[in-house]
């Protein structure tokens, strides 16, 4: 029997999204097999001609397009994946879509929930694939919680803290870069980061029907270094001009959960010293759940039914017992990382599109994501309770 191809187009190939997806795609038959099918590189877009050169040596054979609009109205081409900046994510969607194209956009979805219903019903009418990349919740670890609280080990959820920190502009003289523009980048730290822990949230509680939040703007203004890569560090000469920041830099906020559950939720960009904090805890009626970054594929899981005197959260190391870790290692605490991740989502993309079975994030699950973002800025701006509607 022939083996299912899918032919991918990877937009914004040169940046750091771009690489990992692209590696994806090429390593995951090692490690996950071809049973749901193979992908192939087929086109990198990137308008900075000077990439060209390293850009076709990372996929062979792959054409090397300037432009969006190639990929999208290319007839060799099966799925559009979006790894462009917040900006450009609905209008190259939309496009994608229209075209009758699989669509795998990098997260946040869109810039506002409106703009994600639309696409997710232009996806629902076209009858294609969609995919958000909300890659933190497919490590196995997450599988195991949610098997849990499905399970009804921990009973009725009834908490839910989380929170993601980064430093990368701790430092009031960090650069500015496009992440911190309003008009690229509109929700700022709320879509970048936010939506992280949001995805968490809508894997493993359920969706959130009210919140409010309290957006802050910690650093106003920021030295511009011309070319700078996420991650890269530079000496500031002194003779920088400077630029607003016009997106939040951190979020507070408390929500309610549809089931009953409450939730209290903070994430920045500013938290100095945290170079990636990641966690949540979900407590329930009968037990609770807890997980940090730090201990990345490590859930601590804690249950009323112990015995009095030996009650305690117990630590629980996936390993090869998941068919999915098993895959890339033989051995617990051998820990599997981002890239892991992202390689996981890539072979689930593709499997999505070789059986037409639509996977967890879809653009459904992106648009409420969306709602929770776009209630985050509302609730900022009129200081006070947004509720989140059903559509």
């Amino acid at each position: 029997m022939e083996m299912a191809e899918v032919r991918v187009a990877v937009l914004g190939g040169s940046g750091w999204m771009g690489k990992v997806h692209t590696m994806a795609y090429q390593t995951f038959p090692h490690f996950l097999g071809v049973s749901g099918g193979t992908a192939r590189v087929v086109a990198i877009v990137e308008a900075n001609p000077k990439a060209a050169e390293d850009l076709a040596r990372r996929a062979p054979g792959a054409k090397i397009l300037e432009r969006w609009e190639q990929a999208v109205n290319d007839p060799d081409v099966d799925l559009i994946d979006i790894c462009l900046p917040d900006s450009l994510h609905y209008e190259v969607a939309k496009a994608a879509l229209i075209a009758g194209k699989h669509v795998y956009c990098e997260k946040p979805l869109a810039n506002t929930a409106i703009e994600a219903r639309e696409l997710a019903d232009i996806a629902r009418d076209k009858g294609v694939i969609t995919r958000v990349g909300h890659a933190f919740p497919r490590n196995p670890v997450h599988d195991l919680a949610k098997e849990i609280i499905e399970a009804g080990e921990i009973g009725d959820i009834k908490m839910f803290r989380g929170c993601q920190h980064v430093d990368m502009y701790g430092d009031p003289m960090a650069p500015f870069m496009w992440r911190a523009d309003g008009k690229l980048a509109p929700t700022g730290i709320v879509g970048d980061t936010g939506s992280h822990i949001f995805s968490f949230m809508e894997f493993l509680v359920g969706r959130v029907s009210s919140l409010i939040a309290d957006n802050l703007i910690v650093t106003t203004k920021r030295p511009v270094v011309e070319g700078l890569a996420y991650g890269e560090q530079v000496k500031l000469k002194g003779d920088e001009k400077w630029a607003e920041i016009t997106n939040p830099d951190a979020t507070n906020l408390l929500c309610r959960f549809e089931n009953g559950a409450a939730g209290i939720v903070d994430f920045s960009r500013v938290a100095t010293g945290r170079k990636f904090m990641q966690t949540y805890e979900i407590y329930g009626t009968k037990g609770s759940i807890a997980y940090t970054y730090d201990e990345v594929n490590r859930l601590r899981f804690y249950t009323n039914d112990d015995r009095a005197g030996r009650a305690g959260f117990r630590e629980i190391d996936v390993g090869p017992e998941n068919l999915t870790f098993r895959a890339f290692l033989p051995l617990p605490n051998f820990a599997l990382g981002y890239n892991e991740s992202k390689i996981i989502e890539a072979a689930e993309v593709v499997k999505s599109i070789t059986t037409n079975t639509p996977m967890w994030p879809t653009f459904e699950s992106g648009h409420h994501i969306c709602q929770i973002v776009d209630a985050c800025m509302e609730s900022s701006r009129l200081k006070r309770w947004v509720d989140i509607p059903l559509a």
